[in-house]
């Protein structure tokens, strides 16, 4: 069970932030959500790791938070079942996965369609799956990003709503690059987070719609 209380939503949307690990995405959540005029509240951490720095972080913050391990279950599908119950407890409106390292199964994502986000290190469709810098690097790009896009049953292949880039320098590892991604994750994720709540955005057969438009592939134009 959840270790603390629920916030009230109020008028504002209630936010549950997916974890596995250290949630310096949950972490910039978190410090925009304390704007007076953010839309969202997170109402609830949930992590399958007991060591997720990230679950520290929601108890530094008096967020409701809990772990649903995922090792004591027989199968992928009980496992998410079991989540969706846990998650339908905090009555979400935006899923937030912030380094939730688990396959979602095709009926968690249909549960939470058109309010299951996601952030992935790489310009998508780039680079889907891990080792995103490492990969910029090997093709001799010039520019690298992070993408925030809609779940959707293709891994890290739901339509993108915002994208930042980086450029990737002459020598850089892969650690270096990374630094310079995850500076733009923390700037952009609260953003679109907060686009889900005030309704902003929408997802419609595949597309993304911006206050009724809908967006180009590469999602919003990325540096306003």
């Amino acid at each position: 069970m959840p270790s603390n209380n629920m916030q009230d939503s109020k008028s504002t949307s209630n936010i549950v932030v997916l974890i596995s690990g250290g949630g310096t995405n949950l972490q910039a959540i978190i410090d925009a959500c304390k704007a007076a005029d953010y839309p969202g509240n997170i109402v609830g951490v949930i992590s399958n790791k007991a060591d997720a720095y990230g679950l520290t972080r929601a108890e530094n913050a008096d967020i409701a938070h809990c772990v649903l391990s995922h090792k004591g279950f027989d199968s992928r599908e009980v496992y998410d079942q079991a989540l969706i119950k846990q998650i339908d407890l905090y009555q979400a409106d935006v899923v937030v996965l912030a380094g939730f390292m688990r396959i979602l199964t095709p009926e968690f994502v249909q549960h939470y369609q058109g309010k299951l986000i996601n952030i992935h290190p790489s310009l998508l469709p780039k680079y889907q799956g891990l080792h995103t810098h490492q990969r910029a690097i090997d093709a001799g790009d010039k520019e690298h990003g992070v993408s925030v896009h809609y779940v959707t049953e293709e891994l890290d292949g739901g339509p993108v709503i915002l994208q930042a880039k980086v450029p990737v320098f002459e020598g850089d590892t892969a650690d270096e690059l990374a630094l310079r991604v995850h500076e733009q994750e923390h700037r952009i994720y609260p953003l679109v987070v907060k686009w889900c709540c005030n309704q902003r955005i929408s997802m419609h057969n595949d597309t993304v719609l911006f206050e009724g438009k809908a967006l180009p592939a590469s999602g919003y134009a990325s540096e306003d």
